[in-house]
């Protein structure tokens, strides 16, 4: 990860609650399938919202607020915080070929 003075990436964020909680990415997926009643979510989503490859929409950031008891409004910033650094690394990628 870089560091930035914007605060971690959603992905950072999400991995590092989950593991505070002691949860694998199949028990985090199973909770949000539960409590949101949408089996739209699995291991394979979980982990590609963690590795950057994904940033969850506000629906799925409301229901990872829920079950890993953080305020929504920090997983909101945190993903700010992805969109603006996966932003940067595409202009630096477009800078260093021309």
């Amino acid at each position: 990860m870089v560091d930035n003075p914007f605060g971690v990436p959603v992905g950072d964020l999400i991995r590092e609650l989950r593991h505070r909680r002691g949860l694998t990415q199949v028990a985090l997926a199973e909770r949000l399938a539960e409590m949101s009643g949408n089996d739209g979510v699995n291991r394979r989503q979980v982990a590609r919202w963690e590795r950057g490859k994904r940033i969850p929409s506000p629906y799925w950031r409301n229901w990872i607020s829920a079950v890993l008891e953080v305020p929504s409004t920090r997983l909101d910033r945190a993903a700010a915080v992805a969109r603006f650094l996966r932003a940067a690394r595409e202009v630096a990628e477009v800078g260093s070929v021309g």
